[in-house]
Parts: C-alpha cells; structure tokens; sequence
C-alpha cells in the first residue's frame, strides 16, 4: 500500500506540519470559516471596524486641514501684513491637535478590539487543539511527533489568532486611506493626483510579490524550526543518555547544523527584505520630487495654491505606509490561509476511538474478561496482523499470565483491553458487554494498564500517586504506596510525599517509577488490572513482596500478568504462552513444564543456567 493509501486508511493527512500550498478553494474555506469564528465576537468587531472607519477618515482629514492652513496663513500674511498671522496659526493647530487626538484614540481603540478578538479566538483554538489532541487515538500518536503538534498548537495558531487584526481590520484601514485618499487626490487635480499615485501600482505590486516570498521562505523557516525543536527535545529528554555516553560534541554538531539551517534561510529573508523595502521606498521619492517639481511649476503659473501643493505632499505621506502594508496584508491572508488549513486539518480528523451514540456505561457484575477470536493489526501495517485469533478467559479472583518472544503481541492484548485500540476481528467483552458498545470512560475507569515505561509528572509524589483521584485522602495514598512497596523510601525523604520528581520522574531510578506507577493504579480500584512488564526493572525480592500485597487486591477483580520474566507469572492460574500473534500453548505452570515445549523451554534458559553456576562453584 502506497504512503498516500496508508493515509487515507487511517483517515488523515500524510503530515499535520507540511501543508505548503492548499488549493484555491480550501484557501478561500479556511479564510471563511476563521472570519465565522471571528464574528462569535460581534461586539468586539463591530467597535474595531467603526473605530477602524473614525480613524481611517481623521487621518484623511489632516493633509486637507494643513493645506487650508498654509492657505490661510498666506492670506492673512497678504491682507493684513502679518498682523493676525498668530491667531490663524493657532487656530489650525488647535484643529489639528485635536483631530490628531480623535484619531489617536480611535486608532487605539481599533488596535484594543481587533487584539481581543485575535485573543479570543487564540484561546478558544488553543482549547480545540489542546481537547483534539486528548481524543486522538494511539494509532494517530504513534504516527505523528510530539513536536509537529507542538508547532500546530503555537506558530500555526498564531497565524490564525492575528488573522482579524493584521487582515481583514487591515482590508478596512487600506480600503478608506487608498479609496478615498486617491478620489481626493485626483478630484483636486487629475495630473497632479496620477503623480501623485504614481508610486501605487509599482509598490502595490511589489509589496505583495516581496510577502509572498517572505511567506514562502517562512514556511521553510518554520520546517527548519520544527527540526531544531525536535532535535532539543529529544537531546532535553534523553540528557542522561547523552551524558553517559560523552556524545555532547555529537548532539553539539547536530543542534548546530539544524540551527544554521535556520540562520542561512533567516539571512536570506532579511536580504529579499532589504532590497525589496529600497526598491519600494526610491518609487516614492522618486514620485514624491515629480509632485514637487510639477506642483511647484504650477503653483509659480497660479493653477493650483500652496496649501493644494502641501495637501498633496501630505497624503502621499500617508499613503506611503498603507500601501507598502499591502504585502503585509496579502501575507496575513497567505498565512491564515496555511496555518489555518494545518488547524483545521487536526481538528476535523476522525477520532478512531469513540463512544458509538448509543454507547452506555460498563456495568460490572461477575467481572470477566473475554477474548474472542481476536484478531488485530496496526492501523499503519493493516495487512501484517498482530494477533491472530486470540481466545481465553480470564475471571474475577483469578490471575492470568501471558508470556512470549518480544514482538509476539503481548503489549497489543493489554492495549486492546482498555480499548487504546480496536480490534481488527474478533470481539472483547466484560461481562458480555462488547467494549466498543460502552462508554471509554466508563471502561478505562474499570480497566487499568500498568506499562512498563512508568511516565511521571513533574509535580509532587503525593500528586503523581493520585492522579486517577486527585481528592483522594491522605490514608488511601498511603496504603495503595505501601502496597507497592515505595511508602517506606517516601518516608525517608526531607518533604515525604510532597517530594517534588523531575522532569518525567528522573529523579527516581526506574524501579522506583514503576512502583509509584503500580500505586497510581491500585487507587483507582479497577475491575480488571494488567500488568505490562510492570516489574522489569524492580529486584526480585521487592516483586515478591508486591506481589503478596496485591493478593488481597487480586480477590476482586481480573489480573493480568505479562512478563518476560518467568518469575513474576508462574503463580497464575492460568499461563498463555504467545508467539507469533497466536496462543500456542496454555496451562498452568506445572502443565506447561509438563508439556516440555515452548514454556519448558524458556523456564529451562532462564532457571537451569543458574543451577548449573551453582554447581560449578561446588
């Protein structure tokens, strides 16, 4: 099967991180459905466009105010001899101060909304992405990096957030400066006016051509970014290995080749930048001494005044900045369109894992757990299966074993319980209930799966043990940690169980992780508990003495035990031995030596090594 097939088979893009250029039409539906979101917030966007519009018109009204001035204080300087030249002045600044005023504040009141509802939006998104992303199923995570969804949920939300602020209040603001501005212009003077808007066209075009290259090459950037990320995460959350193994000048070589990529594509966006900016800025100057030359010409014949001459040096002035930001505004309309097209892209994918309609709670009675004729492959290899029809039951009280070769499928059947996936044939019940017929929450309340790659939060042990059940009592943390055997080293440290783990627990060593991840789950009280190679990395005698603890435990509900260690499951009542997807032999311990096959076998490597030792050194 094709990348592109196996894509569409698990129901998303090949990459939430590598949209380049979406076709036209998904452009334009992503645009219309941010501009949706943004009108939830029609107070807000109603103030930002109308101050928009106030703002807009004051700052238009300047260059007419300075010109009248300029004619009046000549007036005045000819009819009176200067004697009230004072008082003109003054009254003209006072006008414009005030106007300049007005305009200020309509500015900041348009750039106050316009920021709100950028604000509003970043928040409800970061929400969206942040619950998507607690919904999406194993298959989707074992797929994508932790730090594509990382650059989803903050650089491409940021395009989005800053969407009605930098364009459409933008379309708004560049619509009335340039619309009205240049009907002023040329309604005043028609040669003087296309003079006057000589410098447009050339700087219209280059802005947006300039913002498009910039968009391209900050589409790259964000790549290149990505990358560094992924190389600093990976370096921050394996330091230990790092260390251990003096590889600093290796990790050091490959941030810096990362980080260099990203500077020489910054280098280049600075040099399009620079260039592009003089291009635009000598067009303006250029029409700028063209207005001046002919507009002084025509002022020395008496065709138009002086003040006509300063209204339309003025409005060039201000024209400058809105057209040069239309590059600005095509690139925020580039960018939301990409970024948006990534967002929306993650939040429409299809939760695999769900609650049906019709899904009820799980309702435990007998409590037992039942394999099916089950048969499950990865939703990325969907024709290399996994397991192959599985079948056993496994009863309240009672204490089931599976154990085999690694990539056998014994992980796969305790991540089938709980429902992380689905099965590909075959079904599972508890108490003839299908559990993709009841609700998760109900069936991950009852089914709890201790991993043998124990994750810790940074936060204190106390928190990290009650995180199932947050107001839980003290007592109860106590017991379910003394079950586990870790109550007595808590105790022995300065803050107890307010001790503070670092970051994913690294201040624990990995059998303390897994006992404090065993207390975690024995708060909960779950109706079926598997053990996934939980007690890998804790010393016999500990597990003998949590595996006495969890007796009473075991009384009322499912075990599962999946171990390598022969050790950790030959108590069970019930032994699995799994390879190649499929059960091929099961009994208990004393049937499965019996049978001298597979079990024996592995019993034999891993007990009779030791005797042998043990009579050498006789």
């Amino acid at each position: 099967m094709s990348s592109a097939a196996q894509s569409t088979a698990r129901g998303r893009p090949d990459s939430i991180t590598h949209v380049r250029n979406a076709d036209w039409g998904q452009g334009f539906n992503t645009l219309v459905r941010i501009t949706r979101m943004n009108l939830r917030h029609p107070v807000q966007v109603t103030i930002a466009i109308v101050a928009t519009f106030i703002a807009a018109s004051l700052q238009l009204w300047i260059p007419r105010l300075l010109g009248e001035a300029v004619d009046r204080t000549q007036t005045v300087l000819t009819a009176t001899g200067g004697s009230d030249t004072q008082s003109a002045l003054a009254t003209t600044a006072i006008v414009l101060l005030t106007v300049s005023i007005l305009r200020g504040l309509f500015t900041m009141l348009q750039n106050y909304y316009a920021e709100s509802v950028g604000h509003h939006i970043g928040y409800e998104l970061r929400l969206a992405v942040y619950e998507k992303i607690q919904r999406l199923s194993f298959s989707f995570h074992d797929t994508v990096h932790s730090g594509d969804l990382i650059t989803v949920g903050m650089l491409d939300l940021e395009g989005v957030r800053m969407f009605f602020s930098t364009g459409l209040i933008r379309v708004v603001l560049l619509g009335v400066l340039i619309g009205v501005g240049a009907y002023m212009l040329l309604t005043t003077d028609l040669v003087l006016g296309l003079i006057a808007l000589s410098f447009v066209p050339f700087v219209g075009w280059r802005a947006p051509v300039t913002r498009l290259r910039l968009r391209a090459t900050w589409l790259e950037l964000q790549e290149r970014l990505a990358v560094l990320s992924r190389v600093m995460e990976e370096n921050l959350g394996g330091i230990r290995v790092v260390r251990a193994f003096a590889a600093q000048k290796h990790e050091m070589d490959k941030f810096d080749k990362a980080s260099g990529s990203a500077l020489e594509l910054a280098h280049d966006r600075v040099g399009i930048r620079v260039r592009n900016t003089s291009i635009m800025t000598f067009s303006f100057f250029l029409s700028m001494a063209l207005v001046l030359w002919i507009g002084g010409q025509k002022v020395i014949s008496g065709e138009i005044s002086v003040g006509t001459l300063t209204s339309f040096l003025t409005f060039m002035t201000i024209l400058q900045m809105p057209v040069r930001q239309l590059g600005m505004m095509v690139n925020a309309f580039a960018r939301a369109s990409t970024c948006g097209t990534r967002i929306f892209q993650l939040l429409d994918l299809k939760v695999d894992i769900a609650d049906k309609p019709d899904a009820k709670d799980l309702d435990v009675s007998a409590g037992t757990l039942r394999f099916e004729n089950v048969s499950f492959a990865y939703p990325s290899a969907p024709d290399r299966a996994v397991l192959k029809d599985i079948s056993f039951d496994a009863k309240r009280g009672k204490t089931l074993g599976i154990v085999g070769p690694p990539g056998s499928g014994k992980s796969t059947i305790a991540h089938l319980i709980p429902r992380f996936y689905d099965v590909t044939g075959g079904r599972i019940t508890i108490d003839g209930q299908d559990i993709r017929d009841v609700t998760l929450a109900s069936l991950r309340h009852a089914v709890a799966v201790v991993q043998q790659d124990a994750f810790l939060f940074t936060t204190t042990i106390e928190n990290n043990i009650a995180y199932g059940d947050p107001w839980a009592k003290e007592r109860r943390i106590a017991n379910a940690s003394d079950s586990a055997q870790l109550h007595n080293y808590v105790m022995g440290l300065p803050a107890e169980y307010r001790t503070i783990v670092g970051e994913r627990g690294v201040s624990l060593s990995g059998g303390q992780r897994q006992r404090l991840s065993i207390a975690r789950t024995l708060m909960l009280k779950p109706a079926v508990m598997v053990f996934d190679d939980s007690t890998a990395a804790i010393d016999a005698g500990t597990e003998q003495r949590i595996r006495s603890a969890l007796r009473e435990y075991a009384r009322d509900r499912v075990t599962i035990i999946i171990a390598h260690r022969l050790s950790s499951l030959m108590h069970a009542d019930e032994i699995l031995f799994v390879e190649g997807g499929e059960v091929v032999e099961r009994g208990t311990h004393d049937d499965l030596l019996a049978l001298k096959g597979r079990y024996a076998a592995l019993y034999e490597l891993q007990v009779r090594p030791g005797d042998e030792m043990l009579e050498a050194g006789e």
